[in-house]
């Protein structure tokens, strides 16, 4: 149909995709806390998760393997000689026309062919003297003579492609006015670089040479310095990709080099910019070069293309690498890794720096007073949150209930609100759920006056706090073997989730965490959660059971509630002054005192819970024994299940508290 238009649809290619999910928080802090709580500073870890990448996309690893292929795919697919055979078959052409020619020349004398075909004769085996010795022959072929002219002009756009990009096909058909731009070029790029060497160039010199031969630098540089830039790379590259050629190719080429153009002065040219450069910008790699072994030939301006190519990817491992002082994801130069990669690559690069700016930047890292890096108190809750969460669904999986919820019956109003969420059966507040309703339908537009509509997101619960308080405890075993057995991590984790709960579920509880190996010691959740493993000897159970007892004492008038998770059996104890004695196979002393110091804390009313993990029927025997001794109980879960256990357990403990409502929906 006449006017009708079609549309055409493919990847998008404005830069960062639009529809792209946005960079996931929840995920790589999740990954970056469980490496820290595994022994890894937060630096390392962040590192780590940069590595690794997020899921479903590239990771710094994975670019660099990238990388490396590339770099792997370059040295084995090319090889540096391609100008040196095409100018081989140029030669090659000329002397066979030539012989072909003399042969068919019939008002030629016998002596003069005969001279003719003795200097073809003779020519030298190497390609480089026989077209020097043939460059005063005088040519019976005007086709011959074509081709070894040919020959020249070759030579003159490789060497000049070699030091300007493109050279080669823009100098394709060139007259000999082209050439004499082109020597006037040189001649002035000389005399501005000799003139910034000494200091003494300014702006408008270089504004004047842009003038004149701008149009030969499609890089379009602003100033000189741009333009050095620019140039030092290609001509560095040029003399690596030089070095990378055998002895013989390299000496046949410098041999060849002086034909080009038939103009010495070109070489000249060339030489006194190559020193200039060199001079101006002695930090790139001049000196170096590579080992080809592939079969598709490249001349001297795609040769050098190639070796800068090889030299963007090995400055592409280093930034990805990251293993220089104060790397940074913004180092990564992502337009070349475009350019050697794709635009995927780009993409997931620029993914990897915003992941890192957002948690830099977004409050979950930051650096502590001795300028390290630290997760912060809002990565940690954040961390907690989702482990709590975690916790919640393993609860719920098991008992057959949802997450667990707190009825507003059971406690009093702390006179803080939150949003509702699925679950809560805590009492609303009518007057904070009116007024987002209200603020919603304004900001979305509608007015307030004519009827206001109620949404889920509206609603606001009171929150309520217990009547009856908690002291709780919880005694994690620190000592080697838990970092051994693969303990060390879900035991931090555990110990996460329960003081997200306690500090943002039950304010009025109070919870002390306390690490017992070869001593016991209370620590904070951010010790506890950046503490690493150490090998030591040593189970103080005596030492955490006394520090418990200390908590307990300073809070009487609140509810006990004591929580141990351990893999063995006590095998220190603490001495009178103060020093620990470890004692293995557990000794009668240590046995004794870690029983008499858990028989005050049962005749204070405290009923601990002891997690065991692992299967050591010895440890099995003695738990029971001390349970039995104390009321207590011995609880065995799976280490998947060591949060939820442990968290249950808290709730269980302060429902039989005093808890007047069902913990449990």
């Amino acid at each position: 149909m006449p006017g009708r238009r079609s549309s055409r649809y493919g990847r998008y290619t404005g830069g960062p995709d639009p529809l792209a999910a946005p960079v996931d928080l929840s995920e790589a802090l999740e990954q970056i806390g469980n490496d820290v709580m595994a022994g890894y500073s937060p630096d390392r870890a962040l590192r780590e998760y940069l590595r690794r990448g997020a899921q479903g996309r590239e990771g710094l690893d994975d670019l660099a393997r990238r990388i490396n292929a590339r770099r792997k795919d370059l040295l084995s697919r090319y090889r540096m000689d391609g100008t040196m055979q095409q100018v081989k078959q140029l030669l090659d052409q000329a002397v066979d026309a030539e012989r072909k020619q003399l042969l068919r020349d019939a008002m030629m004398s016998d002596d003069d062919r005969a001279f003719r075909e003795l200097r073809l004769d003779n020519l030298s085996p190497s390609t480089a003297a026989a077209v020097s010795e043939l460059s005063d022959y005088d040519w019976a072929s005007s086709e011959a003579q074509q081709a070894y002219e040919q020959i020249k002009d070759l030579l003159g756009r490789e060497l000049l492609d070699q030091r300007f990009a493109g050279m080669k096909q823009a100098l394709q058909s060139a007259t000999d006015e082209d050439r004499a731009a082109i020597n006037a070029m040189l001649d002035d790029l000389n005399e501005l670089l000799d003139a910034h060497r000494r200091g003494e160039d300014t702006q408008a010199d270089f504004d004047d040479f842009m003038a004149k031969h701008g149009d030969m630098f499609p890089e379009k540089p602003r100033n000189v310095d741009e333009l050095i830039d620019a140039l030092a790379q290609r001509s560095a590259a040029a003399q690596r990709m030089l070095r990378s050629m055998t002895p013989e190719q390299r000496a046949e080429l410098m041999q060849l080099s002086a034909q080009a153009f038939g103009s010495a002065a070109l070489m000249a040219q060339l030489d006194r910019l190559d020193g200039n450069l060199q001079s101006l910008r002695p930090g790139l790699d001049w000196s170096g070069g590579e080992q080809f072994d592939g079969d598709e030939g490249l001349g001297l301006g795609d040769g050098t293309g190639v070796l800068q190519d090889l030299a963007e990817l090995d400055q592409l491992a280093d930034q990805l690498g990251q293993n220089y002082g104060g790397a940074r994801m913004d180092d990564l130069d992502l337009d070349a890794l475009a350019r050697q990669l794709g635009p995927d690559a780009a993409v997931s690069a620029r993914t990897l720096a915003e992941l890192e700016k957002a948690l830099r930047e977004g409050g979950l890292l930051r650096r502590d007073a001795s300028g390290d890096l630290r997760l912060s108190p809002q990565a940690m809750r954040r961390l907690g949150k989702a482990l709590l969460s975690e916790a919640a669904r393993q609860l719920s999986g098991r008992q057959g209930n949802r997450d667990t919820r707190v009825a507003g019956a059971a406690g009093e109003p702390t006179g803080a609100t939150r949003p509702w969420e699925f679950g809560d059966s805590e009492p609303w507040d009518v007057t904070g759920s009116l007024t987002n309703a209200i603020i919603r339908t304004a900001s979305e537009g509608g007015d307030p006056a004519t009827g206001v509509r109620l949404d889920v997101r509206d609603v606001a619960v009171s929150e309520t706090e217990a009547r009856t308080s908690s002291a709780v405890v919880l005694l994690v075993d620190t000592s080697y073997s838990m970092a051994a057995e693969g303990r060390w991590v879900p035991m931090k984790r555990t110990a996460l989730a329960l003081h997200h709960l306690v500090s943002s579920r039950f304010r009025g509880d109070r919870l002390q965490l306390v690490t017992f190996g070869r001593w016991a010691q209370s620590r904070d959740i951010g010790e506890l959660t950046a503490l690493p493993p150490v090998r030591e000897q040593g189970t103080n159970l005596h030492h955490g059971l006394l520090l418990a007892g200390r908590f307990f004492r300073q809070h009487p008038t609140m509810q006990p509630v004591l929580l141990v998770v351990t893999d063995g059996e006590p095998t220190a104890h603490l001495t009178p002054g103060g020093q620990a004695l470890f004692d293995y196979p557990p000794g009668a002393e240590t046995i004794g005192l870690t029983v008499t110091e858990l028989d005050k804390l049962a005749r204070m009313g405290i009923n601990p819970t002891f997690f065991r993990l692992g299967d050591d029927p010895g440890l099995a025997r003695f738990l029971q024994q001390l349970a039995t001794r104390s009321a207590g109980r011995v609880v065995s879960p799976d280490l998947a299940d060591l949060g939820s256990a442990v968290v249950g357990e808290y709730l269980s403990a302060r429902f039989r508290g005093g808890w007047d409502a069902d913990v449990w929906d």
